[in-house]
């Protein structure tokens, strides 16, 4: 859609409606911060009522209704589209309109909205990675921030402007990079937007892409040498040995990648959305974006199904649902196994047989136990906040990574524009106080 808009600024006019699935998402504060998050430079709409779903019939999301310059209804795709089959369609309707003289050839008068709430260093990130550096996804600012643990930066590698660029730190480019994982001097990000795998090297101070070929994939496949594989929407990763596992969120799956020979394939999902249990080969999972290495096991924040999943490393190894009902199953209730509710969560960190999530549209960090499949609230009470303090008196605002080191996790707060600390012992709270650069 990005790509059309841009191609025909003067034909074209896209009109957003919103939709939502969760109820976090039917708040006009949270759409506005995702529309300014994902960069969407036309009008949104939001239709928390179904409103408008309902006088088009809609009937999946995405769908794109085409409306000619007189305002009537002329076609309607449901689904995803390529940009060249969207493209193909829009430029005969541009032809065609232009020939019966309807097109006014000069862009609509909007005002693009770039202010935010809170001022500070951060712009939307999504992980973090804390080790004795914290190495931080500064994904508004297509960047990945490093500063020490008393928030005073270092460097900030990637710009403001998006790009897809191998070389020095300095000329290197990231678009909305997500996860990351660290091994020693060596930094893995999962470029979300590039649909690629980068690594830095923070010695020799170089990015290298290592894999995925910058390009969106738009159909399955089996995977090989690295390089010459599109991706799709990589969100997280975690590294084991000399395996690298990749929340495939595009696909539904998670990837593995070798990277002593350098190649990557799936690991687990068949690519259908859902959440279903089995083999790897059989399981379903929908939208993966976060991981957590435990002992043999691998534990995956699947937001759509708004469930927390298990792949057991072992040869022979089972995925099984941790909690978690289905795509249309969630809420916010603690307990024990299937009566509990999350909702899409992002983030996931494991420590002492203990899970850590951040449960991102319900603004807060649950502990759940993976054996009894116990969870509780940890931090937070439920609404929309920025507060230091104690347990549930802390305020999140769509908390999307954790990371743990030692007796702290910490959190990318994701529309606070934040990263907050967490004394685990006491559930205290505090912000890193991240100098600007």
């Amino acid at each position: 859609m990005r790509k059309l808009e841009r191609k025909y600024p003067n034909e074209v006019v896209v009109v957003g409606v919103h939709s939502p699935k969760f109820p976090a998402e039917r708040e006009t504060t949270n759409l506005r911060a995702a529309v300014m998050r994902y960069g969407i430079e036309h009008p949104v709409l939001n239709d928390r009522d179904f409103l408008v779903w309902k006088q088009f019939a809609g009937r999946a999301w995405p769908t794109l209704f085409f409306i000619d310059p007189q305002g009537k209804i002329i076609g309607k795709h449901e689904g995803e589209i390529t940009f060249a089959q969207l493209d193909g369609v829009v430029s005969q309707m541009i032809a065609e309109f232009d020939q019966k003289g309807l097109l006014v050839h000069q862009p609509l008068g909007t005002r693009l909205e770039k202010s935010l709430e809170r001022q500070s260093p951060l712009l939307f990130p999504g992980k973090v990675v804390a080790a004795d550096r914290v190495y931080i996804a500064d994904s508004g600012h297509n960047a990945i921030l490093i500063a020490d643990r008393n928030g005073t930066p270092s460097e900030t590698i990637g710009c403001a402007e998006a790009g897809f660029a191998d070389g020095d730190v300095a000329s290197a480019r990231f678009s909305a990079p997500q996860g990351m994982a660290l091994d020693g001097d060596r930094l893995y990000v999962a470029d979300l937007e590039n649909h690629a795998i980068r690594r830095i090297d923070l010695t020799a101070r170089t990015v290298t892409t290592i894999a995925g070929t910058g390009e969106q994939a738009r159909t399955f496949h089996h995977g090989g040498p690295a390089r010459q594989v599109s991706l799709n929407s990589p969100w997280d990763l975690a590294l084991r040995g000399d395996t690298l596992f990749v929340a495939m969120a595009g696909f539904h799956q998670i990837w593995e990648m070798d990277l002593r020979a350098g190649v990557i394939a799936p690991f687990a999902g068949t690519g259908h959305e859902g959440l279903e249990d089995g083999t790897r080969e059989e399981a379903w999972f929908a939208q993966p974006s976060g991981l957590a290495l435990g002992p043999d096991t691998l534990y995956v924040a699947d937001s759509e199904t708004s469930a927390i999943r298990a792949i057991d490393l072992r040869a022979g190894g089972l995925v099984r649902t941790i909690v978690g009902e289905g795509l249309f199953v969630f809420g916010d209730v603690d307990g024990v196994g299937d009566e509990v509710r999350l909702q899409h969560p992002l983030g996931i960190a494991y420590a002492d047989g203990v899970l850590f999530v951040a449960d991102s549209y319900n603004n807060k960090i649950k502990k759940i136990d993976p054996r009894t499949r116990a969870a509780e609230t940890f931090l937070g009470d439920g609404s929309p906040g920025d507060q230091d303090g104690i347990g549930r008196q802390a305020g999140f605002r769509e908390p999307s990574g954790l990371s743990l080191r030692g007796s702290q996790l910490y959190v990318a707060d994701t529309n606070n524009n934040l990263i907050r600390v967490v004394d685990l012992p006491t559930g205290t709270v505090t912000t890193l106080a991240l100098e600007a650069w």
